[in-house]
């Protein structure tokens, strides 16, 4: 792999574990192990049996967990202390040709990202969740897992494409994130006030 394509597949993996990070892992194992894909030596253990078996046993686990209105929240709640530092490893794995310095970079890096596409996600779900019907949930649910397969893709096809379209998404994430904030904030301050009507 070029620079390019290892700091594409850096970003993608990132981006993409903040969304399905059991996915993402199945994904490129698969395209690794059948030799679509020459992933770089410190990925390598995605494609070993054991890994592409428990990816997609959690794949499947986590595809049935996010259709579930009110639990998919638990779901992303439980897993801020899983994708984020997972995403940080697989960013910090796919430089896998660089140098010390720009492996551990990657890694403060693709932390960041992960970190923003997860709250982006888990906010959103949260404000889905508040309306009583499950279409919305759903939709949203399968507009992710469309968007992470289109997304990986896309950072293995068009690496340079993908680069551009993913600082363009830090920037929306940027200007988004302080409104999915403040929207969090107000939804527990209301259930709050909820519990304790119900307890007086």
């Amino acid at each position: 792999m070029n620079a390019l394509s290892e700091l594409a597949l850096a970003g993608g993996l990132a981006w993409a574990s903040g969304i399905r990070l059991y996915a993402a892992i199945l994904i490129v194992g698969l395209l690794g192990h059948f030799g679509y894909l020459d992933l770089p030596p410190a990925l390598e253990i995605l494609q070993h049996p054991w890994v592409l078996i428990a990816a997609a046993v959690m794949t499947v686990g986590e595809f049935i967990a996010d259709k579930v209105p009110a639990f998919d929240s638990v779901w992303d709640a439980v897993h801020t202390f899983i994708r984020i530092p997972a995403g940080a490893f697989l960013a910090w794995g796919a430089m896998g040709d660089a140098t010390p310095a720009a492996q551990l970079a990657a890694a403060i890096i693709g932390g960041f990202i992960t970190s923003g596409t997860h709250l982006a996600k888990g906010g959103t779900r949260a404000m889905i969740n508040t309306s009583p019907e499950p279409l919305s949930n759903w939709t949203a649910s399968f507009s992710e897992d469309g968007l992470v397969l289109f997304g990986l893709w896309l950072a293995l096809a068009h690496p340079l494409l993908f680069l551009a379209l993913l600082l363009l998404f830090l920037l929306l994430l940027a200007w988004a994130l302080p409104k999915l904030w403040r929207f969090l904030v107000r939804l527990v301050q209301r259930l709050r006030g909820k519990t304790a009507s119900a307890r007086a």
